[in-house]
Formats: C-alpha cells, sequence, structure tokens
C-alpha cells in the first residue's frame, strides 16, 4: 500500500478539452501519483487556451485592453476582473464599474 510518484519524462504536449475549451500545454511536466489503485496526474506549465474549434485566446489580450478602456483601470485590475468573471467581457466590466 503506498504511495508511488514517477514523472513522464520527454513530453511535448498535453491537450486538456472540454465541451467549449481546449487546453494545450507545450512542453510540461507531468507526475504521476498512484495511490490505492488510482492514478492522479499532475500537469506543471503554462498552457494556450482555446475555444474548441475557434480561435487561440489572443483576444483574451483584446478583452483586457477594451476592459481598461471602458473603464480606466489597470492592465493587472482587467486582469483579474477578466478571470474572476471566466473571460465573460460584459461581467467584467460592469464588475469593475461599480463604485
Amino acid at each position: 500500500f503506498g504511495i508511488n510518484v514517477k514523472n513522464i519524462d520527454n513530453v511535448e504536449k498535453v491537450i486538456i478539452q472540454t465541451d467549449t475549451k481546449e487546453y494545450v500545454f507545450d512542453s510540461a511536466e507531468v507526475t504521476v501519483m498512484e495511490a490505492q489503485g488510482q492514478k492522479t496526474f499532475q500537469i506543471i506549465g503554462e498552457p494556450i487556451v482555446k475555444n474548441r474549434g475557434g480561435e487561440p485566446q489572443d483576444t483574451q489580450k483584446e478583452d483586457i485592453k477594451l476592459i481598461m478602456e471602458q473603464t480606466g483601470k489597470s492592465e493587472a485590475e482587467a486582469r483579474k476582473a477578466l478571470k474572476e468573471t471566466n473571460g465573460d467581457l460584459a461581467e467584467a466590466i460592469l464588475k469593475l464599474s461599480q463604485p
């Protein structure tokens, strides 16, 4: 019974797909932990997020710029609001526009 932890070497790419998004990790560190017959995979890296069947989320940069223009807030504040609203542009603008 114990915990067995292994690194997977030479990982080139990890892709996680949901119904609306695709997370692509290039050159990620992947660790596998096995305990009580269950395997848990840990992925360390920065994903590129794409809408399924669509464009890479470079549009997020455009969204952040628009939020900054509409609210007068900093890039960090705009980025945080967009993250907190799960990418909902209108909700992020409303959130930052409230006193």
